[in-house]
């Protein structure tokens, strides 16, 4: 028997987290079964389930695939030679986010606001999306280290407390264009602005 390949599992695995996307966009998350990511994918049960052992699992993997450019996100933002503003900041993350809901695949905001809601009576999704958003919150902590140093927040407050802020403003955008559908990255960018405006210039520390 010829030996599968890494590609070849690679591309299986893919297969089933698309379905699976497609699935819970189209009738929720709650509602979303294995029997239907499995109809969905095209592929036997036995070869779904060779792959996740259960809905926790596959959730476990869409939010990996959502957040596998997240570091090489934050490493352009961190690369920017001029001084680093929270809005700058915001504005290429907001960004990164419509690139990922516009995907082929589907909407994955709409798998992201359902999982928040699962999250509160399920410890699994709870688990998984604690230690995947303490990711994101962790890098805007760099985020604002580089900020202090270059002198467009005050470098007298915590980076934790300031990464918590900027870090609750990409749900609240989320929510806004999924339910509203009235806010884009330049309304909430403009407004964003108006409450940050520029520090006088001053240098880096």
């Amino acid at each position: 028997m010829p030996k599968v390949s890494d590609q070849h599992r690679a591309n299986r695995r893919r297969q089933i987290i698309v379905a699976a996307r497609r699935c819970v966009i189209e009738q929720g998350f709650h509602k979303t079964t294995m029997a239907d990511v499995i109809r969905e994918s095209g592929l036997s049960a036995g070869a779904v389930y060779g792959y996740f052992k259960s809905k926790d699992e596959i959730v476990a993997a869409i939010a990996d695939d959502a957040l596998s450019t997240i570091d090489e996100l934050f490493d352009r933002i961190l690369a920017v030679e001029e001084p680093l503003s929270p809005a700058t900041a915001i504005r290429a993350a907001l960004e990164h986010i419509i690139r990922l809901a516009e995907q082929p695949e589907g909407d994955i905001t709409r798998v992201g606001i359902q999982a928040w809601a699962e999250a509160l009576h399920n410890e699994t999704i709870m688990a998984i999306a604690s230690s995947k958003y303490r990711l994101v919150r962790g890098r805007f902590v760099e985020v604002v280290e580089r900020a202090q140093k270059d002198g467009t927040i005050d470098p007298g407050t915590d980076p934790q407390y300031v990464a918590q802020v900027l870090f609750g403003l990409l749900p609240g955008f989320l929510v806004q264009r999924l339910i509203l559908g009235d806010v884009t990255v330049e309304s909430y960018s403009a407004g964003l602005a108006a409450l940050l405006p520029p520090q006088p210039d001053r240098k880096p520390i």
